[in-house]
Order: C-alpha cells, then structure tokens, then sequence
C-alpha cells in the first residue's frame, strides 16, 4: 500500500509541478532517493521523535513516518491549508495517521509551542526564514540530534546565509550530501 501511494504522489507530484504558474500550487516533493536516504538516517540514528517543518502533500513525511520504529513518533508543519489537508488525507490512506501529528500554520510560530527532544529535524520549507528559525530549531532537537536540511545543492545560494550562521555555532558539525538535490547534514554536539 505505501509503495503504491509513494510511486502514485511522485507521479503526481511531477505532473503537477510542471504545470503551476505558481510556487505556492506546486509540491515541490523531495527525490526519490532522498527518501531513502531519510530512511536509512531515522533508521540508522534510532530516531522516535521526528520534526519536519514543509509537508507539502505529505510525500516525505510518509518516508520518514514508515521508517519510525513502534512507538515513534512525526510532527510535520504545513503553511497552506489545502495542502494540509491533502497530507492528512495521504496519512490516513497509508495506515500512518496514528504516528503523525500534522500541524496547520506558520511554522515560525507554531515552532515556540513545541516540547524539545526531536532526535531528527527534517528542513523543506521557505529557506528565506531558517535563519530566523535557527535558534528554536536548535533548541528543538536534542543534543546528539541530527538536522537535515534539503535543497542544499540545488539552492546553494539561497541558503548561504543559514549555512553561515550555522557555522558560527561551535556545537554544530555540518556535511553536504549530493543526495537527489543535496541534503546538509547537522549534528548538534553532546
């Protein structure tokens, strides 16, 4: 069923996107491979408490919600509420809605209500507002946590003063992953 509905939203997410005028109408849905590489990392870093801010039509979530052991756990952010709704829509069709918590808004905002302790932090959203985020996003994800950042390559200088500001902080250690359209990987230190 979920690799069914994978294929299907990558389909339709392609299709889509080549025929919006409009950024806010597009998915803009991450690669492929960059699903399975976010599901080697959940996997791989033990992850049961996963934060992803930019869930589009749900597509990524999906990966990283199906990679989560029992009793793990994503909340996902989305700005626009059609595709809010889209998403839920999609989580509920995978069996996956029990494990994910989908929050409608902006997510500068809805960011200062969160608990802290997310083990990963997924970024896919409007990079002209990380830098702003920085601080509760850092705050959010717990030592030895992992943020993961998309777009990196594809949009280098888009994110070349997050990436800055990220360097300025000694507790962080940062690696670029060509992975479909790069993924800058950020540890946060013990």
């Amino acid at each position: 069923m979920l690799t069914t509905l994978l294929t299907e939203l990558e389909r339709k997410g392609e299709q889509n996107d080549r025929q919006q005028a409009s950024k806010e109408q597009c998915y803009l849905n991450i690669t492929r491979d960059t699903g399975e590489f976010l599901r080697v990392l959940v996997k791989a870093t033990g992850a049961r408490r996963v934060l992803e801010i930019g869930t589009s039509n749900g597509y990524s979530a999906l990966w990283l919600a199906s990679s989560l052991p029992a009793g793990g756990h994503l909340t996902t952010i989305e700005l626009l509420p059609a595709k809010a709704e889209e998403a839920q829509q999609h989580f509920e069709r995978a069996g996956l809605a029990g494990c994910i918590t989908l929050l409608q808004g902006e997510a500068g905002a809805l960011l200062a209500a969160l608990p802290a302790g997310f083990d990963l932090i997924f970024l896919d959203a409007d990079r002209a507002r990380y830098v702003t985020m920085l601080d509760e996003l850092l705050r959010l994800l717990r030592p030895g946590g992992l943020l993961v950042c998309d777009n990196a390559v594809s949009h280098r200088q888009e994110l070349e003063a997050f990436v800055a500001a990220l360097n300025a902080k000694a507790s962080l250690s940062l690696s670029l992953v060509p992975v479909g359209k790069g993924e800058l990987l950020v540890h946060k230190g013990e």
